[in-house]
């Protein structure tokens, strides 16, 4: 089941997000990072436990990000980054965010989802509010990709 983050799952999204940081697949999240955002969140809960997590970011009056997407190992290639995805779009739509983007290691995923390839440098609301205070800045290897709604 897809739904809205909860507090009480804070610490398992932030389990699940960090298993794969820790791997360099994504960037970590302290709590402090998902109590202040928990309203971007979504979930995938299975048997009571967080098996997905998903967040959609607003940066600017046209612009959303698609971020901290993470599905657990073992429930990995069933759909359920995609539903999860697609749930963060539509309510982006709701909203009447024109793009939502993401910067990715897994750029053949978003791009099934139709998502194209766009230079960073033409984000600078993400690359000069969270990159440049980001570890990897300026040799982030991540790619960027973008979606019209």
């Amino acid at each position: 089941m897809i739904r809205k983050a909860k507090i009480t799952d804070v610490k398992e999204m932030q389990k699940l997000i960090n298993y794969y940081a820790s791997r360099d697949m994504m960037l970590a999240r302290t709590l402090v990072e998902l109590y202040e955002n928990l309203r971007d969140y979504f979930v995938y809960e299975d048997g009571g436990k967080i098996g997905g997590t998903c967040a959609l970011h607003i940066c600017w009056e046209d612009l959303a990000e698609i971020k901290s997407l993470a599905v657990a190992e073992n429930l990995q290639h069933k759909g359920i980054g995609a539903n999860l995805v697609q749930e963060a779009l539509e309510e982006a739509k709701k909203m009447n965010i024109k793009k939502a983007f993401v910067l990715t290691y897994k750029q053949e995923f978003f791009k099934k989802m139709g998502f194209q390839e766009i230079d960073k440098a033409k984000l600078p609301q993400k690359i000069w509010g969270e990159c440049v205070n980001c570890a990897k800045f300026p040799d982030c290897q991540e790619v960027a990709l973008i979606l019209s709604l």
